[in-house]
Formats: C-alpha cells, sequence, structure tokens
C-alpha cells in the first residue's frame, strides 16, 4: 500500500502530484476568501454608516467638517501608492530584485503619508470637539474610516516585512507569492477607500 501510494505521488496524472507541486493554488484561494471576507465587514460598516450618517445629534454635519481638499490629497496619495505597486510587481517580474525594493519602499511612503494624513485629520476633529461619541453620525464615521486605516496600517507592516524577506533571500517563489497576495491586498484597500471618499465624503459635503 505504501508503494502504491509513493508510485501515485509520482504520478503526474495523480492527484496528490497536483497537491505537493502546486501549493500556491490552495493559498491564492484562500486569500481570495479572506478578500471576500473582508468585503462583508466593510459592506455592514457602510450599511451602518447609511442608517447612523444622518444623525447629528444637533452637532457638526459633513459639510461643517469635511477638508476635501485634504481629503483628496490623501486620496491621491493611497492611488499613487497603488500605482507603484504595479511598477513593483513588473520588476518582480523581470526579476530585477532591487528595483522591486525601490517601488516597494515608495509604495510603502505613499501608504504612510496616507496613514499621518488620516491621523491629523482625527485628532483635528477630535480638538474640535467632534470625536467619536459626539454623535451617531460620527461614531460610524470613525469606525468606518478608521477600519481601513487600521488595514493600511497592517499593509505597511506586511510590506515591509516583504521587503526584509526579499532582501535576504530575493525573489523566491515564496515571495513572489507572497508580493502577489499583498499585491491584492493593496488594491483592494484602494478600491474601498474610492468607495468611502465618495460616499462619506463628496455625498457628506453635498448634503
Amino acid at each position: 500500500m505504501t508503494q502504491l501510494r509513493t508510485s501515485l505521488a509520482l504520478d503526474a496524472d495523480s492527484p496528490f502530484h497536483v497537491a505537493e507541486h502546486h501549493p500556491e493554488n490552495g493559498t491564492m484561494l484562500g486569500f481570495w476568501l479572506y478578500l471576500m471576507s473582508d468585503c462583508l465587514i466593510f459592506a455592514v460598516l457602510f450599511a451602518m454608516y447609511s442608517v447612523l450618517g444622518g444623525n447629528y445629534a444637533a452637532g457638526p454635519a459633513p459639510k461643517d467638517l469635511f477638508d476635501l481638499p485634504l481629503v483628496a490629497l490623501n486620496t491621491g496619495f493611497l492611488l499613487l501608492s497603488s500605482i507603484t505597486y504595479g511598477f513593483a510587481m513588473l520588476e518582480m517580474a523581470r526579476n530585477r530584485k532591487q528595483a522591486t525594493l525601490a517601488w516597494l519602499a515608495v509604495t510603502g511612503l505613499f501608504g504612510a503619508a496616507f496613514i499621518f494624513v488620516e491621523l491629523y485629520e482625527f485628532a483635528h476633529l477630535i480638538h474640535e470637539g467632534a470625536g467619536p461619541q459626539r454623535s451617531a453620525f460620527l461614531s460610524s464615521f470613525f469606525t468606518l474610516v478608521g477600519t481601513h486605516g487600521l488595514h493600511v496600517s497592517f499593509g505597511i507592516v506586511w510590506l515591509t516585512t516583504l521587503m526584509v524577506q526579499v532582501a535576504q533571500r530575493g525573489l523566491t517563489v515564496e515571495n513572489r507569492r507572497r508580493l502577489s497576495c499583498l499585491s491584492l491586498f493593496w488594491h483592494f484597500l484602494d478600491v474601498i477607500w474610492i468607495g468611502v471618499f465618495t460616499y462619506v465624503y463628496l455625498m457628506g459635503v453635498l448634503r
């Protein structure tokens, strides 16, 4: 029986062979499932904001609080980070380690700039007395935008970890797969932020 299993594992037509030599398929499937679960989380947060976003409790409304030029600048930082990550993936495909690391570093800087501006916005709102406890609108706003910011912060930590791994081990098959997963995650956050910018900021100011 043991010899039969061994021969099956060595057979190119055997399912054991596929499972052994293509672990990346399982990794990408698992990561797609994770992204779908994250989609559900943000869908719930958007739904919460749509229900509570008009409850100001006699407090400030979005048009009184939001600085659209600053938010537009921050949106530009995140969109540019997505472009630079794409350049990093192109360099990875050409097997250029140093160029890949350089574009990843630029991506991380844009991501850090995005987080810095977001923290500045939060601090400014709290200083003006518009903290999350002020109204249901502000509670839902801080929860939605803050959750996205936490995701970006996690992405920066992940990006830094991968840069260290690539610098030490090169563009191995494993590192390429990890960079591909992070690419999906990073672009996913861009899509979510476009929704936040449009629905929360732009539509909020027009109310």
